[in-house]
């Protein structure tokens, strides 16, 4: 039943009926509908500020699975450049040095990968940073494939043309080490075994029983054959010519003289452990343009990829020397 509402006239002091007019009643209803509109545009617009709509939400989950997947492809990038780091370590450290061939300045592998118009191309798109970021470091990769790519094939044309070379550059272990269970010490400082004092030590030291045979790691000429009882003891230095020579030392005794023709692989003594010595071995030295170097980068005639890498970790280890 509808209420009826009255009001008191205090003109004719009696309660009335209170009758509303037609455009009051259309001023009230428009100013609900007004209020009800704004309260709803507010509500919206707070809604749509701080609340995602399920579109927002799936686009964000993409968003997120996207960066965990371009984070996890940046990781296997970032590893891909740390391994053609170490490729075109060997490749300008070792193999061009080998064949005499100038090393590629790092400029020129890396290339130009920050060209500014394309950069800016990629930072328009959407998420273009993460792009462009990708972008750049693909860009240097791939450019340093392919010069990493004529660098073998200049060093492949380089041992074509130098047999002979290849032949006398010191390429194999001094004595039998199939195991690779006789490398005692490494190139780079180390304890002394006797003044117990880091001192830099230019060589390898293989322990072997005495008796065991030295072999000549490169075709050369020997130019020395010493007896001593200091220093290196009793050792061969082969003179390999184009630059290199290798030293034996703390031989028991020697096979070879002074003047003699040797090949790769003939025997020019035994270990024992003459001059400075705490025990059985052979002191291996490689001497390049009257530097010595490290002579674990010479050994690519005997060994495998796999026993490579095992062969440097042991001869990086810290560990005292037998001279």
């Amino acid at each position: 039943m509808k209420k009826v509402k009255y009001f008191y006239n205090t003109q004719t002091l009696k309660y009335e009926k209170l009758v509303v007019s037609l455009k009051v009643k259309i001023l009230r209803i428009i100013g609900f509908l007004s209020a009800a509109i704004v309260t709803g545009i507010l509500f919206l617009s707070v809604a749509y500020r701080f609340l995602d709509s399920p579109k927002e939400k799936l686009l964000r989950r993409d968003i997120d699975n996207m960066k965990e997947e371009y984070a996890v492809l940046k990781g296997r990038m970032l590893e891909l450049k740390k391994d053609m780091d170490e490729l075109q370590h060997r490749d300008n450290d070792i193999y061009r040095v080998v064949f005499e061939a100038a090393p590629i300045p790092d400029s020129i592998r890396a290339g130009f990968p920050d060209r500014d118009e394309e950069i800016q191309k990629l930072l328009a798109q959407p998420n273009g940073e993460v792009i462009a970021s990708a972008a750049k470091v693909l860009t240097e990769l791939t450019n340093r494939v392919r010069i990493q790519e004529k660098s073998y094939a200049e060093i492949d044309n380089l041992v074509k043309n130098k047999t002979k070379m290849l032949a006398s550059i010191p390429a194999i272990q001094p004595v039998a080490n199939k195991d690779l269970d006789r490398i005692a010490s490494g190139y780079g400082y180390r304890i002394d075994p006797i003044y117990k004092t880091m001192k830099f030590h230019s060589g390898l030291d293989f322990t072997a029983p005495a008796g065991t045979p030295i072999y000549a790691t490169g075709d050369g000429t020997i130019e020395e054959a010493s007896l001593s009882d200091v220093g290196y003891g009793n050792h061969v230095v082969v003179n390999h010519g184009y630059g290199y020579k290798s030293l034996y030392g703390h031989m028991l005794r020697m096979k070879v003289k002074r003047g003699q023709s040797v090949k790769r692989g003939d025997v020019l003594g035994w270990v024992g452990s003459t001059g400075k010595s705490t025990g059985p071995h052979c002191h291996y030295e490689v001497v390049k343009n009257g530097v010595k170097v490290d002579p674990v980068y010479f050994f690519y005639n005997d060994l495998t990829p796999e026993q490579f890498d095992r062969m440097l970790k042991i001869a990086r280890s810290g560990n005292q020397s037998f001279d």
